[in-house]
């Protein structure tokens, strides 16, 4: 026995080549190809989007004084450990033309736990988070 109801059959010849000629009529769903362009309106959301402004490594270089986030947020990918700082307060720590890629680096350093003795391998490694 199947569990399918009873109502239920098998579409005849005659009526799938009816189904494949329907669908052969029909004209493209708006789903585009996997190597069709992309629709004007994708791009242009995505370039009004905040952070197409700047890559990661673009807002790694920023200086302290430009960043307009309030908290600045650092994490290691090796231990796994993160690092707030108020931007105010690294302003006033590292100065205004401190950059974030060297403050954040700083901050990790001065806490890391993973000392092994070799200078290759001690440190943590940053991730840094976009805003």
């Amino acid at each position: 026995m199947t569990d399918r109801p009873a109502s239920w059959r098998m579409p005849t010849p005659k009526q799938m080549e009816k189904l494949a000629a329907e669908a052969a009529c029909r004209p493209d769903s708006p789903a585009a190809a996997p190597n069709a362009p992309l629709a004007a309106e994708y791009w242009e959301a995505v370039l009004k989007d905040p952070r197409a402004d700047a890559t990661g490594a673009q807002l790694r270089q920023r200086r302290l004084a430009e960043i307009q986030r309030h908290v600045l947020r650092i994490s290691c990918r090796r231990c796994e450990r993160t690092v707030e700082i108020q931007t105010a307060d690294a302003v006033r720590l590292y100065g205004g033309n401190a950059v974030w890629k060297d403050v954040a680096q700083r901050l990790l350093d001065n806490t890391c736990q993973q000392r092994t003795g070799r200078h290759e391998e001690d440190g943590c490694w940053p991730a840094f988070e976009t805003p």
